[in-house]
This record gives structure tokens, C-alpha cells and sequence, in this order.
């Protein structure tokens, strides 16, 4: 199997069982009286599937993507990369504005 492939199952795995312990400590605490609706209602576990479900979606995502970007490696150094490149050899450039080109602004009344 390719190493991607086996790098999205991994961290899609690792998004599911953080968005297991999110549920978790969701219904554990009983936040906004969560755990009070799903154990009365007769369609309380269908609504945990849900919740995990789609908050395994969006934790896998974010999982994967951290993964990814956390592959770059800078070309001269070898090692990981560490935000933008800024250039250090910036000169300011004057630029003439023509006379009457700045529009006035009107307060509001």
C-alpha cells in the first residue's frame, strides 16, 4: 500500500478517536443538558452516531491536513519548514501622486 495511503488512514483514524473522546466528554459532563435529551429520547443512539460521525468528519480533516503540512521541508536546509520566506532586501520606491487624484470623504449625517 502507498505511504499517502496509509498516512490518510492513519490520521483518519487518530481524527475518529478524537472526535470520540470530544462526544465523550460531551455526554460525560453533560454539556447543555446533552446527555438529559439523547438518554430520553428513542433515537438517542442514532444522535451519538451522528454527533461522532460528523465531528469524526471534521476532526479527520483537520487531522490529515496538519499531517501534510507538516511534510514540507525547506529545500536548503532540509528540515521543516518555519511560516513565509520574507526578503530582507526591500528598498522603498517613491512614488509621485498627482495633484487632486485623493478623493474627500463626506462624513455621514
Amino acid at each position: 500500500m502507498p505511504e499517502l495511503i496509509k498516512l490518510y488512514i492513519r490520521n483518519v483514524a487518530i481524527g475518529f478517536g478524537i472526535a470520540a473522546a470530544f462526544v465523550a466528554g460531551l455526554l460525560w459532563f453533560d454539556i447543555m443538558g446533552l446527555w438529559q435529551l439523547i438518554s430520553s429520547s428513542s433515537s438517542g443512539l442514532l444522535a451519538v452516531f451522528m454527533l461522532w460521525f460528523m465531528n469524526g468528519i471534521v476532526f479527520a480533516g483537520v487531522q490529515f491536513a496538519w499531517a501534510v503540512m507538516a511534510l514540507a521541508q525547506d529545500e536548503d536546509e532540509g528540515g521543516p519548514r518555519r511560516g513565509t520566506p520574507v526578503a530582507h532586501d526591500l528598498v522603498p520606491v517613491r512614488v509621485p501622486a498627482k495633484r487632486g487624484s485623493r478623493q474627500r470623504h463626506q462624513p455621514h449625517r
